[in-house]
């Protein structure tokens, strides 16, 4: 099992300097001067020799190869750079900005499973009756449904027409816990329908087996069965869907925390693309990926946990 893990973190690793690779890279492609962004309407009253020595002092002037190595010896250093459109620290922003982030997609997270293993359980247990109907029709929705879409849906009703939330002022720690809602319920939408449908059909097929025929064959009653026997072991493929909706709940981030004004990571990544930041969006992404590389660990450990023989077969 050891071995397993440190072999993990080592391929999460490689991801992880690939991932830098190729943002950097495309971040460099992207047109745009940086300067404009830096300088503002001000930019055409500097003469080419002022430009030139900005761009010295921020080591713009250098070749791709080189920003890249100065800026990957400082991540190892906790040195993420420093923003061109605020001058402020990369890692004091993300520092500030990540929780946020976390909160959202750890809510969404909790929503989405609980939500989602409930209805699936339901619709398995219920299979070719009106609930199940009902739950199928749903998800099907929930997953055709653009969360990015849903978004400005919800902010029209609930804070134009409604103002049951501000469309001004996004979630921030210092705001009312009711700025929440509706992120979690853009972030989660895809996840309950994800979890329901993958669920769904986890139960029926573990319901097949022999051992659950026998168990229904005891006399046991319904919720045992379902508690003891159906949700642990058709628990497994459900936690894959799991792991994969953080990447999903990061990269719709982007879209739905600049919907609602949130202040996360996502609303410092969009900016930063916008802007042209190249420190603020390679920071941002390298600190998504390292989250996404994380849960994907925890994802395959957990089958360990959840299943005796896969534990065996690390060994």
């Amino acid at each position: 099992m050891t071995s397993f893990i440190i072999r993990r973190l080592f391929q999460g690793i490689v991801v992880l300097f690939v991932v830098t690779i190729l943002v950097f890279l495309m971040m460099h492609v992207l047109p745009g001067d940086p300067l404009r962004t830096i300088l503002g309407p001000d930019y055409v009253n500097y003469s080419q020799e002022e430009l030139d020595e900005i761009r010295q002092n921020r080591g713009l002037d250098k070749d791709v190869f080189s920003q890249y190595f100065d800026w990957i010896g400082g991540v190892f250093k906790g040195d993420l750079g420093v923003t061109i459109t605020e001058g402020e620290s990369v890692a004091t922003q993300i520092g500030d900005k990540l929780p946020i982030t976390l909160t959202l997609g750890a809510l969404a997270l909790i929503v989405s499973a609980t939500f989602g293993l409930t209805f699936g359980v339901i619709a398995a247990i219920r299979r070719n009756k009106w609930p199940d109907y009902l739950v199928s029709v749903g998800a099907n929705l929930g997953i055709t449904v653009p969360n990015f879409w849903l978004a400005i849906v919800l902010l029209y009703i609930f804070g134009l027409k409604l103002g049951w939330v501000s469309i001004i002022y996004g979630y921030d720690f210092d705001q009312p816990l009711k700025q929440l809602v509706l992120p979690v319920l853009c972030m989660s939408l895809f996840g309950i329908a994800a979890q329901t449908r993958q669920s769904r059909s986890s139960m029926l097929e573990v319901a097949q087996q022999d051992y659950i025929r026998t168990a229904w064959s005891k006399g046991l009653k319904e919720r045992t069965v379902v508690a003891r026997h159906l949700v642990k072991n058709g628990f497994i493929p459900v936690v894959t869907t799991m792991g994969m909706q953080v990447s999903f709940m990061f990269g719709g981030a982007i879209f739905i925390e600049h919907v609602f004004n949130v202040n996360g990571i996502g609303g410092m990544l969009a900016a930063g693309i916008q802007n042209s930041d190249y420190p603020a969006v390679q920071g941002a992404i390298l600190v998504i990926a390292t989250v996404v590389v994380l849960t994907n660990l925890i994802v395959d450990i957990s089958y360990a946990w959840l299943d005796p023989r896969i534990r065996e077969s690390y060994r």
